[in-house]
């Protein structure tokens, strides 16, 4: 199996993504009724008129209105920034030089916005008669032309600029340190950082670089290294540190240049803005602090001196398309086997948990045997005996039978592939056609993007997604597998219908009031998938990477220790420690790996399985309604060797009997062994829900339908230009140039 980021070890594979909420409408099912058996499907259909408004007709641009009031949170228009800009120049206590000429011993300005105005001031006018905020520009000066160079937030006004009123003074009251809106500069000596310290440092060993890298990073036109280092710097005991590392440089124009570290670090503490007190004071490489430049050198040519080969630019790292574009996907209808890029698997479906998808292979190469839900838990709660002991396991109606036709064009795009699905009951074989879509579909934000000054790459985030909506009694479960371009594989379902509700009555506890005498009612929804991984090959482990916070001392941390955080790795060893639920701040990552398949880094192989959003283990303890029936609700990720007669989380029938239920999952979990081994995880997705909305408006949309008349709109790829910029000191509006450099 490939490593399926360029940049990366693992890539997600199961986004778990939490129940999206239920549409509110009034209830028209009694709870009784939830099997729903023998219901009917009835259409209408309104002929198609060519009547309608002439404004109904076209996809035009949205009609130009005006705003009840002024924007007073709109910034500066050219006209107010170039005139604080003047008058600021204008000051000769501020002694400030154009930035264009500005040196390291310069005062310069920094900013100019407007000041966003106080929301009291902002009430009174947007909500009743008072007269709009004055406006106000936040400045912020560089002065660099002290021993101790600082910046300073001013509040310039009021505008417009008038030479009579308009005054400066110190922005402090934001802030929570009083210091005349001022705060030290760190960052005034750049330039003479490089030439005086860094560059000669650099230079005394640029044998060494020459011998690691065929490069050196001297300060030339020429140099083929750069370095670059820490932000913030180091601020201790009143002296200021900086680490730099080298880099080799980019040789293309992707704007990849944070790809590519050399792995030698150089301390120096630059303290004062005297570059006669600044002080070399060690290197550091392959985790060995060197305190001299000497000692570094009689090291490095020493016999036996490790040393290592440095990261280089190339296709590896850029953003141009790569390989060949071939087919998008393919489907044996008859086989309902799918292919689409660099996946493939089968579509499984049965009268229980309805769709199902088995040996999901990515370039060529099984990852998933099997992918599908369990069961499906509403566990309700309520003052009253029906709320609270009403418990839904909605295999026991299945959701075969319940996943009717897809509404072309609204459960899934117009344009989408569509298959039929059967399932027998009652000596009859029931085929509903047109059950399960598939179709491509762009996100609403690319897969990546990159903007340098030379060069703008960006992707369309175009994924595939097969999809089923089974209606079990008032709720409509859609069900979505969508595979990504980067190997990753996402697990969706979304919940609609009609809420079951409950009397008001002495119900305060439980859910809120939403119409004359009704209440919403309070339960969980829990969905368990079965995930049966098999990374190259079916002996697999789980590890836990963790995330956690330390306090360590380092070779290079001068005796002291630090504040950090590092990864902690461990693998689930056996059942007994397999159910567990997602850690919180989302710190440790749950990763399905195969310790004896490594990459060509030697890394672990495998996928991440993550949650995307949501709740998902029953909230409730012991359920008093479900006792030994749906024991695979209560964790997030449950994980056990694969056995053959441990099919399934439950058993359709698990209600009927939920002491001494057919399929009790905590059984499942005797102590085996979890060490690379063919092992399945059961992982849960779900939600805390209740009903709160109690109105459904249309607004006023009209049920008369017309023919779309439109013309399609390309997007014109060559009019990017970047940033149109407009000098404000001197103003100059007609003169403006384009950048698409930083600031």
């Amino acid at each position: 199996m490939a490593n399926f980021s360029s940049l990366g070890v693992f890539t997600r594979a199961i986004l778990v993504l939490a129940l999206a909420r239920e549409a509110f409408a009034t209830p028209s099912q009694a709870p009784w009724q939830k099997q729903g058996h023998g219901r009917k499907k009835k259409w209408s259909r309104r002929s198609t008129s060519d009547s309608c408004p002439s404004s109904a007709c076209y996809l035009a641009a949205p009609p130009e209105i005006s705003a009840p009031k002024d924007n007073v949170w709109d910034g500066l228009t050219h006209e107010e920034a170039a005139s604080v800009a003047t008058w600021l120049f204008s000051q000769s206590d501020l002694n400030l030089t154009v930035s264009a000429d500005a040196g390291e011993w310069d005062n310069s300005v920094l900013l100019v916005e407007l000041l966003k105005p106080n929301k009291t001031e902002v009430i009174k006018y947007i909500d009743g008669d008072a007269s709009a905020p004055t406006r106000y520009a936040h400045v912020v000066i560089d002065h660099r032309a002290a021993e101790d160079p600082y910046y300073q937030d001013l509040i310039v006004g009021p505008l417009p600029v008038d030479n009579t009123s308009t005054t400066w003074e110190a922005l402090d009251y934001p802030f929570t340190r009083k210091t005349g809106g001022r705060v030290r500069n760190l960052d005034a000596d750049r330039d003479t950082l490089y030439s005086e310290l860094l560059y000669p440092i650099s230079a005394s060993i640029a044998d060494i670089t020459l011998d690691l890298w065929n490069g050196t990073a001297l300060g030339l036109n020429n140099d083929t290294l750069y370095m670059w280092g820490i932000d913030p710097l180091w601020q201790d005991d009143g002296r200021i540190t900086l680490w730099t590392q080298y880099w080799n440089s980019p040789t293309s124009g992707f704007g990849d240049s944070t790809l590519f570290p050399l792995g030698l670090y150089m301390k120096s503490d630059i303290t004062g803005r005297d570059p006669a007190q600044w002080k070399f004071e060690g290197w550091l490489y392959n985790d060995i602090f060197y305190e001299t430049t000497e000692e570094f050198r009689a090291a490095y040519f020493t016999e036996g001196f490790v040393k290592y080969g440095p990261n280089v630019d190339g296709e590896w790292a850029q953003t141009d398309r790569q390989g060949d574009i071939g087919s998008r996907y393919k489907v044996d209808s008859d086989s309902k086997y799918v292919e689409w890029m660099d996946f493939s698997f089968y579509v499984g479906f049965s009268r229980d948990t309805g769709m199902a998808l088995y040996d999901v292979k990515y370039k060529g190469e099984r990852v998933l045997y099997e992918l599908g839900l369990q069961e499906a838990l509403a566990h309700y709660a309520g003052n009253d005996p029906v709320q609270s002991g009403t418990s839904y396991l909605d295999s026991f109606y299945g959701f075969g039978p319940y996943a009717f036709e897809l509404v072309q064009g609204y459960d899934c795009p117009a344009y989408a592939t569509f298959l039929n699905t059967s399932f027998y009951t009652a000596e009859t074989t029931h085929t509903h056609p047109n059950s399960i879509c598939l179709f491509e579909f762009d996100a609403d934000y690319p897969i990546q993007r990159h903007s340098t000054s030379d060069y703008v790459a960006v992707t369309k985030n175009v994924y595939f997604s097969i999809r089923s909506v089974s209606t079990v009694g008032n709720y409509d479960y859609m069900f979505t597998y969508s595979f990504y371009l980067d190997g990753s594989i996402g697990v969706e379902v979304r919940a609609s219908g009609y809420i079951q509700s409950a009397y008001f009555a002495a119900n305060e506890d439980y859910g809120f009031k939403i119409h004359d005498f009704l209440s919403g009612s309070m339960h969980d929804h829990v969905l368990n998938f079965k995930a049966d991984f098999d990374i190259a090959g079916t002996e697999n482990s789980v590890q836990l990477m963790t995330v956690a916070p330390v306090t360590k001392e380092y070779p290079w941390s001068g005796g002291k220790t630090r504040n950090t955080m590092h990864v902690e790795r461990k693998f689930v060893e056996s059942e007994d420690e397999s159910r567990f639920n997602w850690a919180a701040n989302g710190a440790t990552q749950v990763l399905v790996v195969n310790k004896e398949a490594k990459n060509k880094h030697g890394e672990l192989r495998g996928y991440r399985v993550a949650p995307a959003g949501g709740t998902a283990h029953l909230t409730v303890k012991d359920s008093t309604n479900l006792a030994n029936a749906a024991r695979w609700a209560e964790y997030d990720i449950q994980i056990t060797k694969q056995h053959d007669h441990e099919l399934s989380a439950a058993h359709p029938y698990n209600s009927q009997d939920v002491s001494d239920p057919p399929v009790d999952f905590s059984s499942y979990f005797n102590g085996e062994s979890l060490d690379q081994t063919d092992l399945v995880m059961w992982l849960n997705l779900g939600m805390h829900h209740d009903g709160v909305t109690s109105h459904v408006e249309t607004f006023g949309q009209k049920n008369d339908t017309c023919k779309l008349k439109y013309t399609p709109i390309d997007a014109d790829l060559w009019s990017y230009t970047g940033d149109v910029v407009v000098r404000k000191f001197p103003f100059d509006p007609n003169n403006p140039f384009y950048q698409t450099g930083s600031i």
